[in-house]
């Protein structure tokens, strides 16, 4: 049987890159394809030299082109945290329209499955809780964190359209809060900012009074779910996430005590639009994927930090 042939548009970002390793280890010849402005190749350079892995640089705003057949896209192109798509606004906008369609062009021409990143943020600032797949959203189009909201809408308001238009296979993932190896220090989420100010000995920023809440997914579990979904033959959006729900303050209570920084929580104020609660509804993916996380926060905690330690020095 002939080798399967996946694309990863953003696979040298943050998850592209573990998605790229999975795929890889299932057997899979992966096409890794990134614009680089906020992936990097040091995500990636282990796997040059695989012959079941290609990385092309390119930007899927434009006309993609690859030889041969596909047999599945992924499509992750995008920025994805907050300091990044409020400093690229347009390139975020523009990513998640042109980007899909261009994507979802491919998957129509190679007869390829196509699974969409998508995210918790398209619930916005939730008026249910915690978010099943079915709620609608509470998002604010022309906020300043509406350039990715609404692109994400509209992501999979495109992706069900080819679906339902054209025939092609299409997936949908809703991305909570995820952590682990080969996040960017500089990446502006709560996690790498707070695990780099300790390990720095830098006081802790807290947007607010740190009383919102997050559900922080390890990587591996999120990968798990990915995968999981590519390869089943449900069609509608489905959540992955950790349903495991902490305060801000909290979580920068716990990296203090993990990392045994001396650092301070100081307080600045909340950014608009901010998120007051964030937590997955996963009975979706427990009944049709039969997934759910395996990875326990402090577990997850203490692999990550292994690799910030190894940054911040």
């Amino acid at each position: 049987m002939s080798e399967k042939k996946v694309l990863i548009t953003g696979g040298a970002g943050f998850l592209g890159s573990h998605l790229s390793d999975r795929f890889i280890s299932e057997g899979y010849h992966v096409i890794c394809m990134d614009n680089l402005i906020t992936g990097s190749t040091s995500n990636i350079e282990h796997l040059f030299g695989n012959k079941a892995f290609q990385f092309i640089e390119h930007d899927v705003t434009n006309y993609i082109h690859v030889k041969g057949d596909l047999d599945l896209i992924l499509h992750f192109a995008s920025p994805a945290s907050p300091i990044d798509y409020l400093e690229m606004p347009i390139q975020t906008l523009k990513v998640g329209s042109l980007g899909t369609h261009k994507a979802l062009g491919l998957a129509k021409e190679k007869n390829a499955r196509f699974l969409l990143a998508s995210t918790s943020e398209v619930y916005g600032d939730p008026l249910v809780h915690p978010q099943p797949e079915t709620y609608w959203g509470n998002v604010n189009p022309i906020g300043f964190r509406g350039v990715y909201d609404e692109a994400k809408r509209f992501a999979e308001a495109m992706t069900m359209a080819y679906h339902r238009y054209h025939g092609v296979e299409t997936r949908i993932v809703r991305i909570f809060n995820t952590y682990g190896s080969r996040m960017r220090l500089d990446d502006g989420r709560a996690l790498p900012t707070f695990m780099s100010q300790a390990l720095e000995g830098k006081d802790i920023t807290v947007f607010g009074d740190g009383s919102q809440s997050r559900s922080f997914t390890f990587v591996d579990d999120l990968v798990e779910g990915i995968f999981r979904l590519a390869n089943s033959d449900y069609v509608e959006p489905v959540n992955i996430g950790n349903p495991q729900e902490i305060t801000i303050l909290e979580f920068a209570r716990e990296i203090i005590r993990l990392t045994g920084s001396k650092s301070k929580i100081i307080y600045k104020e909340l950014p608009k639009d901010d998120p007051q609660v964030r937590k997955p509804d996963i009975s979706r993916a427990r009944e049709i994927l039969d997934w759910e996380p395996r990875v326990d926060r402090s577990e997850g905690l203490k692999r990550t930090l292994e690799y910030f330690q190894e940054k911040v020095k």
